[in-house]
């Protein structure tokens, strides 16, 4: 009896018709490949709130560029924001200076990207270790060409360290998504 009079009410109408049903989503979600994978991650399952599911099919679509970038961008701060502080509270040079926020950034890139962005799951120590020798390979280039800009246009040409440390960071996130997605955690 009171199922019928919480639905002639009209306050319990109005609830239930503002409520939207989101569908449960198992122990599966769908990668941005659209395979299946045994668990979600925490962005899936931000992805799946009633208010960000209109943006749910491009997330699906771009999801592993767009993981990439949010994380590349936490990398982007946490290199420069290093960097000023330690350019502001240290007398180091420059190349010393960005050596530190490099090996800074990239274990947080590796484990960032390995465990979000490109399910680098691996089966043995061998295979992790591989992968790990692979990514620090790929960041060491990008570090020479890190410091190649920085040199050229910092040490040579006399501009600005902070324009051009931006500059340096958006070639160098850019080489490293091609290096990491096609030889570092391509999928076989």
């Amino acid at each position: 009896m009171q199922n019928r009079m919480e639905t002639k009410n009209p306050e319990t109408q109005m609830m239930r018709a503002t409520q939207i049903e989101v569908p449960q989503k198992n122990s599966e979600c769908e990668n941005s490949q659209g395979n299946n994978f045994a668990r979600c991650d925490i962005f899936d399952k931000i992805m799946s709130l009633p208010f960000l599911r209109i943006f749910e099919p491009f997330y699906k679509k771009y999801k592993m560029a767009l993981l990439y970038l949010f994380f590349g961008g936490l990398a982007f701060f946490l290199n420069f924001f290093l960097f000023v502080a330690i350019d502001k509270f240290t007398s180091i040079g420059v190349f010393a200076n960005n050596a530190i926020c490099w090996v800074v950034c990239v274990l947080f890139q590796f484990f960032t990207n390995r465990t979000w962005v490109f399910d680098g799951r691996v089966d043995s120590a061998a295979g992790l270790a591989k992968q790990m020798a692979a990514f620090f390979a790929g960041r060491l280039f990008t570090l020479f060409a890190e410091l190649a800009i920085l040199a050229v246009f910092i040490t040579w040409l006399s501009l600005p360290k902070i324009p051009v440390k931006l500059f340096a960071q958006i070639v160098v996130i850019i080489l490293n998504y091609v290096i990491s997605k096609l030889f570092v955690f391509r999928k076989k």
